[in-house]
């Protein structure tokens, strides 16, 4: 079995700072448990700009590898994200994404676009799922707190609700192992285009660009540095005593030492340390 996952780059909604969609997390998460509970291979996809730093929070939400179709610069086709997700999700025997992105413009049309150019059927405001006999079966999120329980053949797409029961596991040690790659689309796809009898074209071992070896992003151990321990005067003072000295401005004792040689000033400094048990001689 094959899973795949749409994932994009969602806003905080105070800040507007780029981060994971907490939508298209839930259907992580639906995911990875799905994997491990029926040994499949999943895929995490997105569509835009690679370098975008937002991306990499998935590793550290459990993605392994995320897949970064970049988007066709053509005038036709700038922006649309469908005609390279249609062309790298075929085979797949379920289809995994939030029902909306978090950006401002977002119309959440995207799932419905993917699966009518799959010819999938779609599922909708899922908050559950479950795979039994090449089938899916999904409980979705209905108005005034209701459920139901649907049941779709696979192949099949499935749009994860926000308040899907799932809880989202961060580790910072997956996003170091984790690795973001690129893959390269032709931007002639359609039908009648110069390119679209190249079975070649759009795949991933064309023009795609990994990122470093996850052996040289892992965690590296070394000995630790030993670092230098400031001596300090155990405090005999009363409560009483130091809580007026933070609360007046007296001098808290002690003697500036300015006549004398350099042997008696020395002498002064080890009578000190003695006397407070720094040094034991």
């Amino acid at each position: 079995m094959k899973i795949a996952v749409l994932v994009s780059v969602g806003r905080h909604p105070v800040s507007g700072t780029a981060r994971y969609s907490r939508n298209d997390a839930a259907a992580l998460t639906i995911a990875l448990s799905l994997a491990k509970t029926h040994g499949a291979t999943l895929d995490v996809l997105h569509a835009g700009d690679p370098s975008n730093p937002a991306l990499k929070e998935y590793l550290a939400l459990g993605a392994r590898t995320v897949e970064v179709l970049e988007v066709p610069a053509t005038p036709e086709l700038q922006g649309d994200a469908i005609a390279p997700l249609a062309a790298r999700l075929r085979g797949y025997d379920l289809v995994l994404t939030g029902t909306r992105a978090e950006g401002a413009f977002d119309s959440g049309m995207l799932p419905y676009r993917v699966a009518n150019a799959l010819d999938m059927p779609l599922v909708g405001a899922a908050v559950d799922l479950t795979l039994r006999n090449g089938c899916a079966e999904v409980r979705q999120f209905m108005p005034k707190g209701l459920r139901r329980r649907v049941e779709v053949q696979l192949p099949a797409l499935i749009a994860v609700h926000p308040m899907a029961n799932t809880a989202p596991s961060y580790a910072y040690a997956r996003l170091r192992e984790g690795t973001i790659s690129t893959i390269r689309q032709v931007a002639t796809k359609t039908p009648g285009s110069p390119n679209a009898g190249n079975p070649n074209a759009g795949s991933p071992g064309a023009g795609s660009s990994h990122a470093a070896n996850p052996d040289d992003l892992a965690w590296t151990t070394h000995p630790a540095t030993a670092k230098p321990v400031r001596l300090a005067a155990a405090e005999k003072r009363s409560g009483h005593a130091r809580m007026l000295s933070a609360t007046t401005t007296e001098s808290r004792g002690g003697s500036v030492v300015i006549e004398g040689s350099s042997v008696e000033k020395a002498q002064v400094i080890l009578a000190y340390l003695r006397e407070h048990q720094l040094v034991d001689y």
